[in-house]
């Protein structure tokens, strides 16, 4: 038997790779103000007993994460397409949790060392210093708000909670960012004794619920208005899978790519005030988006009677999804049942030799496979289907060594179920696929 052996193109050039760019940028960011914010603590005075002291410095960092915190989830679009909204919005749970902690430890220590001067009890003297001094009470009030969103985020919580209870209670975050910055505007011992670290507070404020209100306000209101996106078609695609095709006016200058997903509100009367992440479903070609949805409850099945014509409000595109982060020429692209939209659309934009795993439970679960086929044979990519149940685990390390051989050569592009990414990303691990060859998208709503 000849074996034919196709002549690799050599690897692209190296640089250094937009997610480590990024990251390095939030790091330094964060790491530059917390010397700017030591620097002040210091330069006001240290004139207070030791406690007092480290809870105005708990205090300080606590506020300065709040503003990092608002920074990771304000969707900026340089951010979003080279770390992605899953993980920057994993970071902001994070740092929330971290902004919780500062400002229960800035609470204690600010009570304890006030009632150590006082001689009162720390209970009387917390009573007295919320009714006694202005705007401390306001403090309290969202520390009980920042509690709050921090219990109904632990996962415990999270789990059993609808996506729109838990976002309409985290909304009180914002609130709680108001109360805490007037409380520092009108006692914090930086605002009250240095002009310069006043300028830099407000700097700092302003520039976090700026790039709130521009990410998530004014870029989705201005593409919006410009694009007057419209539904042109709804194609069932089975049973409980429908596409649907969004057309507007200069979608060429829409910056989507391959792999990425809008939040879609479809303006009609009964669905207007929801918003449901889908993945682009083909490559953005400049004339319309398809978004392809699976049955998953009462909202998803309202989708196949959406009238053609309906106006579309679409927030995005979000996600590092894409080929940007390609670091070799060939790729293999594994999927999961619906999670196979955006790894389509991906397939679409590739070049180089691809092989596409598609893992579902039966024939009948392949969505768009038909599709799938031509668009394989096309471009000459491999395609496997790999049907049945979940355990036992047919993407193994073995099974996936068996599949692609040359695994670790390759680009691997991985969506679907969360169970089921986390399980080939430990496969991955183990044939000792480089972490940075290694780009996922777990199914599920950022947050």
């Amino acid at each position: 038997m000849t074996t034919v052996q196709r002549v690799q193109p050599p690897p692209p050039a190296a640089a250094i790779r937009p997610k480590v760019v990024a990251r390095a940028g939030l790091y330094a960011v964060l790491g530059a103000n917390v010397c700017v914010v030591t620097i002040f603590f210091f330069q006001a005075g240290l004139g207070s007993n030791a406690l007092i002291l480290l809870g105005r410095l708990a205090g300080l960092y606590g506020a300065l994460l709040m503003a990092f915190q608002l920074l990771l989830v304000a969707r900026l679009p340089w951010l979003d397409r080279r770390i992605g909204m899953d993980r920057l919005t994993s970071w902001h749970r994070w740092v929330g949790f971290g902004v919780l902690w500062t400002l229960v430890t800035h609470m204690l220590f600010i009570t304890f060392g006030y009632a150590q001067l006082s001689s009162l009890p720390p209970v009387d003297q917390f009573v007295e210093l919320a009714t006694t001094i202005e705007y401390v009470l306001r403090a309290v009030v969202a520390l009980a708000l920042i509690i709050t969103v921090g219990i109904v985020s632990a996962r415990f919580a999270r789990r059993r909670l609808s996506y729109e209870t838990w976002h309409f209670i985290h909304l009180y975050m914002y609130v709680a960012v108001l109360l805490a910055f007037s409380h520092q505007v009108a006692v914090g011992t930086t605002f009250t004794t240095s002009a310069t670290a006043t300028a830099y507070w407000w700097t700092l404020w302003g520039a976090a619920l700026g790039s709130v209100f521009l990410g998530r306000v004014v870029l989705p209101l201005r593409r919006n208005l410009r694009h007057q996106l419209r539904v042109s078609a709804v194609v069932p695609e089975s049973d409980n899978v429908v596409s649907i095709y969004v057309t507007g006016r200069d979608l060429d200058q829409l910056p989507a790519r391959a792999g990425q997903f809008f939040l879609w509100r479809f303006l009609t009367r009964e669905r207007w005030w929801q918003a449901n992440p889908f993945s682009l479903s083909a490559a953005p070609d400049g004339r319309q988006l398809r978004l392809t949805a699976k049955t998953a409850g009462d909202g998803t099945a309202a989708l196949r009677h959406i009238p053609v014509g309906t106006r579309v409000f679409a927030e995005g595109p979000y996600g590092a999804f894409t080929t940007l982060h390609r670091t070799r020429p060939d790729t293999l692209l594994i999927a999961g049942g619906v999670g196979i939209t955006p790894i389509r659309a991906l397939l679409e934009e590739l070049h180089g030799h691809a092989v596409l795993i598609y893992r579902v439970a039966t024939d009948r679960d392949a969505v768009l496979y038909d599709e799938l086929r031509g668009l394989a044979a096309a471009k000459g990519t491999e395609l496997h289907l790999v049907t049945g149940p979940a355990t036992p685990d047919k993407l193994a390390p073995e099974a996936l060594a068996r599949l692609v051989p040359d695994v670790c050569e390759r680009d691997v592009f991985v969506c679907g179920p969360p169970g089921m990414t986390s399980a080939v990303l430990r496969s991955l691990r183990e044939l000792g696929v480089p972490r940075q060859q290694i780009h996922f998208e777990r199914f599920s709503l950022a947050g």
